[in-house]
């Protein structure tokens, strides 16, 4: 069949050399000039910088793609896995390195934390629990199609209803688990992976965790931008063709099937089309004339970030690849995301470092730093006040901290708002991750992968299921292309 992909990010990618190694005749089609929506990269003098994801977890998933088109992924794409996944930093002069070994973790904890290990252990061990009751469940394929529904593990999740702790938050479920507020806060940041707040999202979501520490975080060797650059040339070797500067105007529907794009003044003929962009966009941009899923489109949005891109003219031995500084407020941060709709002048911020890893990333005796703020998404804000704002409380929070005056260190800079990521990827109101998951039901009131109305329109990426993040996204890829080879 010939289908077109509508944008390409990371999920739309997959999704074209999943259906390419499948037979089909596939074709992206993007706006930008650059394959990956958000995992795309740009430079600033000497420096190179990864524009937006900078987490990489789960690579087998991006192995698996590989191996579909009969190569090895070690010919094309090489990562290495490290050893401290993060470093924490609390204004009370408190840190912890979070190893990927998890015996070491579980020692670093109690040695700074006085946390016994057995309290940790049996917490990480109930949350890989949730994962292998849910993962085939939720995560690997379709919650909108009742074939999938009547399986035996939907029955073994039935059975097991308690484990979830669905009706607690997670910050009650870490508070009561873990104790110990240093360690509560640190499981309480996972909620930020999916843009949510963890004293709303349901405590299932601990299950998000087993994942790092499960699994383990990765660098790619050319950076973040290398995922997608990998698996665009994988897609052009299997057949697929990728159009850039080519911006869809409209989704071409007739008799309720989904017949082609319209792009500028040329109409493409398809048999299939999967929309990679915001399921918003879709439906208000390029579906105007048909009925939308009003209660899935007004769902509360994730939050967004404002990003610093820093050139720094020194090296810092104490930070690692990810790290955290941490607010002294936790949930009041997250009151003033989620219910003022603005930042909070005691922000925890995320500072990733790629040219500790990367070669070439920043010059000799300097570095590259992706400075990150969770914030609200774009609801009309004054986004140049806050930046001002906020740029002052990072530099203080962080010279604190590391004991040295940042702003004479900054060689090179550039700032990504909400506003302006919606304007880059195509995010509605720069929501990182589509909608939030601050609510028992999240996960089912998000956009299913494929139209009800619409024969032959299926979707894919962070605003539909699974959720936003690349294993997610990727995930999301697979369902589709499953739904598709099924149906």
């Amino acid at each position: 069949m010939k289908v077109v992909i509508i944008g390409s990010g990371i999920a739309g990618l997959a999704a074209s050399v999943r259906l390419a190694v499948a037979g089909h005749q596939v074709s992206i089609y993007e706006a930008n000039g650059f394959v990956g929506g958000k995992l795309s990269s740009f430079k600033l003098g000497d420096y190179r910088f990864d524009a937006g994801p900078s987490l990489f977890t789960m690579p087998h998933f991006i192995t698996e793609l590989f191996e579909l088109a009969g190569e090895k992924v070690e010919d094309h794409f090489l990562y290495t896995k490290k050893n401290i996944g993060c470093k924490y930093f609390w204004k009370d002069g408190t840190v912890l390195n979070a190893y990927a070994d998890q015996s070491a973790f579980l020692k670093e904890v109690e040695d700074q934390l006085g946390v016994p290990s057995v309290r940790l252990e049996t917490y990480l061990h109930r949350a890989q629990q949730k994962y292998d009751l849910t993962a085939p469940l939720f995560l690997e394929q379709s919650l909108h199609k009742w074939r999938g529904l009547l399986r035996k593990e939907t029955w073994e999740c039935i059975k097991n209803l308690s484990l979830f702790e669905i009706g607690q938050s997670l910050h009650q479920v870490n508070q009561k688990q873990l104790e110990e507020p240093h360690l509560v806060q640190l499981y309480d940041r996972f909620a930020t992976y999916n843009g949510s707040n963890p004293f709303q999202t349901p405590g299932i979501m601990t299950l998000v965790q087993h994942l790092e520490q499960h699994y383990g975080t990765f660098i790619p060797n050319s950076g973040m931008v290398s995922i997608s650059e990998s698996i665009a040339e994988l897609a052009k070797r299997c057949g697929v063709t990728i159009h850039l500067n080519k911006k869809v105007d409209e989704i071409l529907v007739q008799q309720n099937k989904a017949i082609g794009i319209q792009t500028g003044n040329q109409r493409i003929d398809a048999e299939l089309v999967i929309s990679n962009i915001d399921v918003v966009p879709t439906y208000r941009n390029l579906l105007p004339n048909r009925k939308a899923p009003e209660r899935i489109l007004n769902e509360a949005r994730s939050s967004s970030a404002i990003i610093f891109y820093w050139g720094i003219k020194s090296t810092f031995s104490n930070l690692e690849l990810h790290n955290i500084f941490f607010s002294e407020d936790y949930k009041a941060e997250f009151e003033a995301i989620f219910n003022n709709k603005t930042i909070s002048l005691d922000p925890t911020i995320y500072v990733n470092i790629t040219s500790r890893d990367v070669a070439g990333d920043a010059p000799t005796g300097c570095e590259n730093w992706f400075v990150m703020i969770n914030t609200p998404c774009d609801t009309g804000q004054d986004w140049d006040y806050m930046v001002n704002q906020l740029r002052e409380v990072v530099l203080d929070h962080l010279g604190l901290i590391l004991q040295k005056d940042l702003k004479p260190l900054i060689e090179e800079q550039y700032v990504m708002t909400p506003p302006m990521i919606a304007e880059r990827t195509g995010s509605h109101q720069g929501a990182l991750y589509g909608s939030s998951s601050n609510s028992t039901m999240s996960a089912f009131l998000r956009h299913a992968n494929f139209s009800r109305e619409i024969k032959n329109l299926f979707f894919c990426g962070g605003s539909v299921h699974p959720g936003g993040g690349i294993p997610l996204c990727l995930l999301s890829a697979k369902i589709v292309t499953d739904l598709i080879q099924n149906d």
